[in-house]
């Protein structure tokens, strides 16, 4: 082993102790793609596969586990979304299955969550997108932190994750394990977000064109001719309904979701929906959009969601060599650091 990757080990030490990886780098979890084939992939190839439970259903998750569970021994978690309507049966899916880690996704848990999550024996991540959530998420009991910024895919939030890393890490690093994700394309910047603190990354995008990704060829085909400007960030129409902005490739179906808006907006208006129901509408619309996309290949109709790092996406190829990659690029970044 050369110095730079005994230099990486050391910086990525306080990530794989947390994974039980080989390399503290986590797989973004995302519907449609982050399924067993996907997730026991990353696992086993030393990285940290996540299923992206969306909007299953408990009975569906719970073959998903089983059947990821079928495919490695390795360690992989579970994200699951704050607004199912679900949660607590979906928890308790994972508990059953003994899921080690649980990633929280979509604000913060509501009550009870944690405690069931962490009584039964599993690590808790959640998500902040700034300091003072950070700070509160904490205070609650959980274990690590992912901080993503906007550059990432699908549901993103307002500030950069260059500036997260420098406004979080510094606080929150020393009490417990931060991962940094959002447009992580190459192994220079895992480096640099190590050297700063970070316990490990998150990446997304780079594992959408995995030779194991049963993502639809028209699909992959897509990542790999985008560039980072094509991956746009949605625009919110109304200032009452809080619309969680997605990033994904400029499309027709840009268009369609504005059009949703102004229907769930004007039903609002009309008093034919609660605030709640109105988001769950949004988010039911995006997991439409993807399913055509991702699934069905209808990606001038789907929704194509990408981070800005789908411009380093150039081929399709298995995970090992997408995270042999990284890391190696990681090592090299060190090296010359040091020279």
């Amino acid at each position: 082993m050369t110095s730079s990757h005994t230099r990486l080990d050391a910086l990525m030490h306080r990530g794989t102790d947390f994974l039980g990886t080989r390399y503290a780098i986590m797989a973004g979890a995302m519907s449609w793609v982050s399924e067993r084939n996907l997730v026991s992939a990353i696992s086993n190839a030393g990285g940290f596969g996540v299923i992206a439970c969306g909007a299953m259903t408990p009975e569906l998750l719970d073959t998903e586990i089983a059947a990821t569970k079928a495919m490695t021994n390795k360690p992989f978690g579970v994200n699951l979304i704050t607004m199912h309507p679900a949660l607590n049966d979906l928890i308790e899916v994972c508990a059953r299955h003994k899921v080690g880690h649980v990633v929280l996704a979509g604000g913060l848990p509501p009550a009870g969550a944690i405690d069931r999550i962490k009584g039964s024996g599993a690590k808790l991540v959640c998500f902040a997108p700034a300091l003072s959530l950070a700070k509160k998420l904490v205070r609650s009991g959980i274990d690590a932190l992912v901080i993503e910024g906007n550059e990432a895919g699908g549901h993103i939030g307002p500030v950069s994750t260059s500036i997260l890393a420098q406004e979080i890490l510094p606080d929150i690093a020393p009490l417990i394990p931060v991962f940094v994700a959002g447009g992580i394309g190459r192994g220079e910047a895992i480096a640099g977000y190590l050297e700063m603190g970070a316990a490990g990354v998150q990446l997304g995008t780079r594992f959408v064109c995995a030779t194991e990704s049963v993502a639809h060829p028209n699909f992959k085909k897509a990542f790999i001719r985008a560039s980072a400007r094509d991956a746009v960030a949605s625009v919110q129409l109304d200032a009452r309904l809080p619309v969680i902005p997605v990033r994904a490739l400029r499309n027709a179906s840009t268009e369609l979701f504005t059009a949703k808006q102004r229907e769930v907006a004007s039903h609002l208006d009309e008093k034919r929906l609660e605030m709640l129901e109105a988001q769950l509408q949004i988010e039911h619309y995006w997991a439409g959009a993807l399913r055509r996309a991702v699934v069905d290949g209808d990606v001038e109709n789907g929704s194509v969601m990408a981070g800005q790092s789908v411009g380093m996406v150039k081929k399709e190829e298995p995970a090992a060599d997408i995270l042999g990659t990284l890391v190696a690029e990681a090592a090299t970044a060190l090296e010359k650091r040091a020279a």
